[in-house]
């Protein structure tokens, strides 16, 4: 892909999570009987983005430094080695 096709991926994928961060709060909020504006939407949803990448970096580190191309459900696992309580949920899942 080109850069111009990557940037077009990019903003489409960031549209549509800022489409279901937008859906998903607007439920929560309906629920609390709370009111959820635009910009907090958007905060959450640059914060996700970030967290994102931020993942997707730390995991394509991991594979790479075991010398595969691949990322692998171990990495996924050393991604949560800091968090007990996901590390059990994604283990219980793992088992199924």
């Amino acid at each position: 892909m080109t850069d111009v096709e990557d940037q077009a991926v990019e903003e489409r994928l960031k549209a549509a999570l800022w489409f279901s961060v937008g859906k998903i709060v607007d439920e929560e909020a309906l629920k609390l009987g709370v009111n959820a504006s635009p910009q907090f939407i958007g905060a959450l949803t640059e914060l996700l983005w970030t967290q994102i990448a931020n993942v997707s970096e730390d995991l394509r580190a991991f594979a790479r430094h075991a010398g595969r191309k691949t990322i692998s459900t171990e990495d996924v696992l050393l991604l949560t080695r800091r968090n007990e309580d996901l590390a059990k949920v994604l283990r219980s899942c793992l088992k199924r």
